[in-house]
This record gives structure tokens, sequence and C-alpha cells, in this order.
């Protein structure tokens, strides 16, 4: 017998506790959720409590609300961020808190508002939150990204459905990429983390020293830092707490070496940039950095990510998905960086991840650089993947050993 919708969601968010942010008895949970997610953060909440939770703060995020800000607030609000705001996600990871963000954000939303405004948004936002953002990047605390349907994306994704018909279909979507169809959704994920981690063993066991995409629009030869770690699944916060920091994942993903890209890639699906969507888009490399770029749609805003600052123009991630994989095989775009990221290989302009090389999480960003990671104010994922990509992993000795073929792993 089928469960419910209310018994699903209910499998969702306990799933999202125990094995999302694996929370423990006396943590603190801050969770930030759009309004249109109240019925799923309430239970979530409920889930939380159950677990031991010692105290569960909401923050609401409404559209509306800052739709009325870029449409109406005076030039200097968008240079602005608010300390205190920075402060207490700081307080959070140093208490040993966890985070869990219901992350559904509106390609639309900045439609016709002009993109000066908000790329310096973007910019203060993220200057304010840099102590976070390197709490997050090194795993300081427990923190996991997952999806609701709103009813805008779900108008978009599923278009070509009856409108009545959107929410439901995004919601069943939801429930199958997270497996809380299968009769035991936590073992599933467990048997899922194995999987992962066996590719990511496999990969450090090879020691790659360069990787070889090609498609079409596609030649480009990403170097690997020394020392690199794949990661795959999940990790551990600075308590040894295995946590996911994406529901779903299908990738296993490492650190390339900042000055070693060459090339040309063409990315294979739209990118929700900040609420503006880019498409159709090119990257040229050179020692690492962008040195030519074009976009077909939403150039402005792809330059204003290239521009955040001087990391911004290097690579941060490189992630392999196989086109043989739940997500890819819906055949659907979903507008969204967190579910399309795992129905393609891709990439990241940005800011590493510490812990994909060996001692990482310990070193300054000085230590970093000069071990050959990137570090930046951002980090986002562009997918580069299709049924047409050829990958070949490079050894050190200059052995060619194909990855994937026609989109699969070999």
């Amino acid at each position: 017998m089928q469960d419910t919708f209310q018994q699903q969601l209910h499998k969702y968010a306990e799933l999202i506790v125990k094995v999302g942010v694996n929370l423990q008895p006396g943590q603190v949970l801050y969770v930030e959720s759009p309004l249109e997610a109240a019925e799923l953060t309430r239970v979530l909440v409920r889930k939380a409590y159950e677990a031991g939770a010692k105290y569960v703060q909401v923050a609401w995020d409404d559209e509306a609300v800052t739709r009325a800000r870029f449409e109406t607030a005076p030039e200097d609000s968008f240079s602005y961020y608010p300390q205190w705001n920075a402060s207490m996600m700081e307080q959070l990871a140093e208490g040993g808190g966890a985070l869990v963000n219901i992350k559904v954000p509106n390609p639309d939303l900045f439609e016709g508002i002009d993109g000066r405004k908000v790329s310096t948004a973007t910019r203060a936002a993220a200057k304010a939150r840099e102590t976070f953002s390197g709490y997050v990047r090194t795993n300081k605390l427990s923190w996991c990204l997952v999806k609701a349907p709103t009813r805008v994306w779900a108008n978009k994704v599923f278009a070509d459905l009856p409108e009545e018909d959107r929410m439901q279909a995004m919601w069943e979507t939801i429930f199958m990429m997270n497996r809380i169809d299968q009769p035991d959704p936590v073992a599933a994920w467990q048997k899922h983390i194995a999987h992962l981690n066996g590719v990511s063993e496999r990969l450090n066991t090879k020691r790659y020293a360069k990787l070889h995409f090609r498609a079409p629009g596609t030649d480009l030869t990403v170097e690997l830092a020394d020392n690199h770690i794949w990661e795959g699944g999940g990790g551990e916060n600075q308590s040894g707490v295995y946590f996911m920091a994406n529901m779903p994942t299908e990738e296993v993903f490492t650190m390339p070496k900042r000055s070693g890209t060459n090339g040309k890639v063409t990315s294979t699906m739209p990118l929700n940039l900040n609420g503006s969507l880019v498409d159709k888009f090119t990257l040229t490399f050179a020692e690492g950095k962008v040195v030519d770029y074009s976009a077909e749609v939403g150039y402005d805003a792809l330059k204003a990510l290239l521009e955040t600052d001087e990391g911004a123009r290097y690579l941060g991630e490189v992630a392999l998905v196989p086109d043989d994989s739940p997500i890819s095989n819906l055949n659907r775009i979903f507008f969204n960086t967190g579910l399309d990221e795992n129905a393609s290989c891709h990439l990241a302009i940005g800011s590493a991840y510490p812990f994909n090389i060996e001692g990482g999480t310990e070193m300054s960003k000085e230590e970093l650089l000069a071990s050959g990671a990137n570090v930046s104010l951002t980090h986002v994922d562009f997918m580069i993947g299709s049924k047409e990509l050829d990958l070949d992993g490079i050894l050190a000795d200059g052995t060619v050993e194909p990855l994937f073929r026609k989109g699969n792993w070999v």
C-alpha cells in the first residue's frame, strides 16, 4: 500500500534530520525555509526536537519581500548586509550547531531588475558572511541543502503538465530523488552513500594528475591539486559526525589545481545564478584563469559572477556524475543547481573545499593558495555533462585511461 502524502512528508523530514544533518542530542538547529515550505518545515522542527534538539530556529524567506527591496530600496541598500546576521551564523557554527537550508531559488525572481543591484547585494552578503562560509567549506558544522516545491518553481519545471498537477508532480519527484518511495529511506541512503564512497576510494587509489573532458564545444584539461582527495556522499564535521551536505546527491568531486585548467568548456544546462538565468555559455581557460567568456542568455550576470573577486575566475571543484543516473534519467531541467548538478558532470567557479586536499581544513588562505587550492568569496556550480561527454584520466607518467564514454563510466 502506497504511503499517503503526509506519511511521505514525515519520512522526508526524518531523513533530513537523521541522515542529512545527522542531528545529535543537545544540538541547536537553524532552518532556512521559504514560506511555501511551511508544512515541511513544521514537520522538520518536530522531528528535530524528537531527535533531541536543544533549540530550533527558523528563518523564513519571502520572495515578495526580497523583490520589494530590489524594486524600491535606495541605492545604498544593496551594498549593505547586517553584520549581526553574519555574526549569528558564525556563533551557530562555533557553538556546534547544524544548518538545514530548504533552497529553492526562483530563476525568474530578478527579471527586469538592474543586474548591478543584484551583483552588489550578492557581493556584500558574501563579504559579510566570509567567515561563516569558511566554516561551511571546512565542515566546522553539519549542513544540508534540501528541496521543497514552490508554485513558481513547479510551474517552470512542469510547464508541460496541467497547472493543477504541477505541485504534486514536483513533490513526487523530490520524494523519488530522495528515495522516500523506498520501504526504508534511511537504509536506502546508507547503501547509496556506501556506493559513492566506493567510487571515491577507487579514484583516490588511482591518483590521476589530470582529467581531460571532450564534448561538442568542450575540450578542457583540468589538472588536479597535489594530494587531492575525492569525496562522495557526505563528510564528517569537526566533531566526527557524518552528514550529507546535499540531498539528493549523485556526485563524486575533488579539487582542481588553481593554475592547472586549460581549454574551452561549454555549459549543457541553464544556470540559475542568484535569481537570474544564464544559459548557453562558454568559458575559456589559460593556466587556470578564465580569459574569455560568452553567454547567449544572462551575459551580464555571468560577467558579474566572474568579477566577484580574483578567485572567481578560477575553478574550485570538479565533479563527476554519470548520465545514466536517477535525476538525469528524468530528462528534465530543474533550473536549480542543487538538482541539475546531480544529473551532470560539473565544475565550480570560485572557492575550493579545503577538505578536498590533505590537511586542507587546517590551512590558512595563504597556505591553501600555495597548495594549489582556489580561494574566493563565491562558489557556483555549472553543468558540463551530457550523453556526448568523453572523459579520460591522465596519470602522472602520462598514461591515459578512459573514465567516461558517451556520458557514462567505462
